[in-house]
């Protein structure tokens, strides 16, 4: 039994080996054989209601010729347990027990063959002499269970090889040059076939018409729709109620290609067969090569098709590119192209003012380039993510333009309208559009290359925007079309500093220190202009400057900020130069003059950071409080005195000492006068705090208990906060 057993187990490890469900057989048939000295050996399997000997080893034909035999007519527990001649239904019950008394066959032994999910048959073993059976019913049954497992594999594996090889033959024998016709009708036929459908078809989607359009030919035939209109609701299950969806006689899948559905593959029956998951698995692995390849028979057939009109355009594309070399303005370029479309077009800046247009005829208004901009304006700020949009005449409701974004190096440099009947376009006219496009951005970058040749030409820029008194506004204005830059849209301003740890400045002259910070901020700038190329980066007076536009007005500014500074610390640590790097925002602009206004709030705000919140490494001005009322006091002899007044005792005390008692009052009158709490923050002892107090009265010769005095100096404070370096290198220059 023990022998047996072992033998058991090996047999049962060498069955899910093979590839094939013969080879499975033929293995066990044969092993059986030889150990058992048997008189034969047979695998029985249920198909269509009848037991059908699959693989036979031994020569007995008495029994072997009674086959098939009607499974009704057998006993029900041949698939449920393991049988023998001493434990098996009455002869006049069970067919197959008639079968091996009359065989004259002594002694046999049923295995059945199941698992869970699989029933398939059993194994029948035959001695003609009488042989005592050993108890071996539990091995057999797990053996029967090895068995059924085993045939399984091997049946998923021919099924998975078929299905690859037919993905293999779509592959390999499916032109491109080929008709989409002739890809449709090979797909839908091995979608069928390999489903055992009755029909199999496949449906695109239009774009165009927002609906999927019947693409024959089908595999088989059947009443379907050639067009499913899609409405409101985008559910593609709205429309192909079984998508996905194995067990009954319908069955969709979607074809998609880089997250985009660009179709559905639909499957039916007409019986009362279902479709398995089997079917569902295959369908998925076939419609992943059936987008691809539809995919890219449309985009061969489109780059076909478009070679043969981008040659009718060739001499339209010499006539463009030599008016750009010719000319410097757009005027030529416009005026064909209107002659070409036989309809006004239109050339606006990136803020949309109309820089050249023609009207082709004489009975368009003077005044159309100015009406459609102010209607493109307004489509434009509801859905700014578009390129291309089109503009109804307010005037002419049969008239539209058609306005797509001129694009160069990365940038947004103008629009160009073209008008067009009730807004049609067909093939040709968008790739000459297109073509117009990009000879317009030829045009728009050599005008910017005239305009602006060198760096030094934004410093320039940056330099006349940052005074208190603008004196060249439409100079600045020129710059900023320049720079693709609307001043007109809020920004804020941005300074940055960089300071060198302690282990960069040891050692280093104060040249080497400033290369250091330049190195740091090159990266930084790099960096913003892959991360986003609408910020301005500047060196103005000595100082790192971000120009940021509000992109999204509604969100909120700390957050916003705070995304901004976490990229600029992540650059500064991907340098080999260990550094801090800080921050201080400004407020936003509402005009030109108001970039000086919010660049000095900047600084403002990088002062009380780098003496107050370096923690945090930066702060927006708006959100400092108090300070923002201060910071319209400018700095003057009176504030000079008013802090020293209050607090020079303590700055000159604090010089070549440990102990900060500027601090500790700041902290101390923070919490309001609170010694727990400001011991606590401190992480010093209550009664080194006290010390400390006392102190600070003594040299102030103060009350801290008193108000007035807690208020002047939490103003002296603030104050020292936002113009401590004034207020130090006049005290340093007194007492020198």
């Amino acid at each position: 039994m023990k022998k047996l057993e072992n033998h058991l187990r090996s047999t049962a490890r060498q069955l899910i080996k093979f590839d094939t469900e013969d080879e499975v057989l033929q293995y066990l048939t044969a092993v059986f054989h030889s150990e058992l000295y048997c008189d034969f050996v047979g695998v029985i399997l249920n198909e269509s209601e009848n037991f059908v000997p699959k693989a036979w080893s031994g020569n007995l034909p008495a029994v072997t010729n009674s086959f098939p035999l009607d499974i009704h007519k057998c006993s029900p527990k041949l698939l449920r347990q393991s049988l023998t001649n001493e434990r098996a239904d009455f002869p006049e019950i069970c067919q197959l027990s008639k079968v091996l008394k009359d065989a004259k066959v002594n002694t046999w032994f049923t295995v059945p063959l199941y698992d869970n999910d699989y029933n398939l048959g059993f194994c029948i073993v035959g001695f003609l002499n009488y042989l005592p059976l050993l108890e071996m019913e539990k091995p057999f049954e797990e053996f029967g269970k090895d068995i059924a497992v085993a045939m399984a594999m091997a049946r998923e594996k021919k099924s998975q090889l078929k299905k690859i090889e037919g993905i293999e033959w779509i592959s390999k024998n499916l032109s491109l040059k080929a008709p989409i016709e002739q890809h449709i009708a090979e797909l839908t036929m091995r979608a069928g076939q390999g489903t055992n459908a009755d029909f199999a078809c496949i449906y695109l989607y239009d774009e165009k018409e927002n609906c999927f359009i019947f693409q024959p030919p089908a595999y088989g035939e059947s009443e379907f729709p050639h067009k499913i209109m899609i409405e409101e609701n985008y559910m593609l299950n709205k429309y192909f109620p079984f998508l996905e969806v194995p067990g009954g006689s319908q069955m969709s899948i979607p074809l998609i290609i880089d997250l985009k559905t660009i179709g559905v593959l639909h499957i039916e029956n007409k019986k009362d067969a279902i479709f398995t998951e089997n079917d569902l698995k295959m369908l998925e692995l076939l419609s992943n090569h059936v987008a691809t390849i539809l995919e890219n028979a449309r985009l061969f057939n489109k780059e076909k098709e478009s070679k043969n009109r981008l040659q009718f355009l060739l001499d339209f594309q010499q006539a463009l590119v030599k008016e750009t070399v010719e000319v410097d303005n757009f005027d030529g370029i416009t005026s064909m192209l209107s002659n070409l479309f036989q309809n006004p077009v239109i050339l606006y800046d990136r803020f949309m003012q109309p820089i050249s247009f023609s009207l082709y005829e004489k009975h368009y208004r003077s005044q159309l380039p100015d009406q459609i901009s102010n209607v493109a304006k307004t489509m434009k700020s509801k859905q700014k993510s578009l390129d291309y949009f089109t503009v109804e005449d307010s005037d002419d409701p049969s008239s539209c333009f058609s306005l797509l974004m001129i694009n160069g190096g990365g940038s947004l440099l103008g629009y160009l309208a073209v008008g067009r009947p009730n807004g049609e376009m067909d093939e040709i006219d968008r790739l000459t559009v297109e073509l117009s496009r990009n000879i317009c951005s030829i045009q728009f970058i050599k005008q910017k290359l005239v305009l602006d040749a060198k760096e030094q030409a934004k410093d320039s820029f940056i330099n006349k925007l940052l005074t208190e008194n603008i004196e060249d506004k439409e100079g600045i204005l020129q710059y900023a079309n320049l720079f693709q830059w609307d001043l007109f849209h809020s920004h804020q301003i941005a300074v940055l500093s960089i300071t060198l740890d302690d282990k960069e400045l040891k050692g280093s002259n104060l040249f080497e220190q400033q290369s250091k910070k330049t190195q740091v901020w090159e990266y930084i700038k790099s960096q913003i202009s892959v991360d986003d190329a609408s910020i301005i980066t500047a060196y103005h007076d000595e100082k790192y400057i971000l120009i940021v536009p509000l992109k999204n007005e509604s969100a909120l500014p700390n957050k916003f900020w705070h995304s901004i500074y976490s990229k600029i610390n992540k650059w500064a640590l991907e340098t080999t130069i260990k550094c801090k790097v800080l921050m201080g925002v400004g407020g936003r602009t509402n005009n030109i003059q108001d970039y000086y206004i919010s660049y000095q709030q900047a600084i403002q705000a990088l002062n009380i950071v780098t003496s107050r919140l370096r923690q945090n490494g930066f702060s927006l001005f708006d959100e400092l409080s108090s300070y923002a009322i201060l910071h319209h006091l400018n700095y003057s002899m009176a504030i000079d005195l008013f802090v020293m007044q209050h607090l020079g005792p303590l700055l000159s005390y604090s010089e070549g000492k440990n102990t900060d008692l500027i601090n500790t009052l700041h902290t101390f009158l923070q919490n309001n006068g609170n010694v727990k709490n400001t011991a606590e923050e401190l992480y010093i002892h209550r009664s080194s705090l006290l010390y400390r107090l006392e102190k600070i009265e003594s040299l102030l010769d103060i009350q801290l208990s008193d108000a007035e005095v807690r208020f002047n100096l939490m103003l002296a404070l603030k104050l020292y906060d936002m113009y401590g370096q004034e207020i130090e290198s006049n005290r340093l220059v007194k007492l020198k």
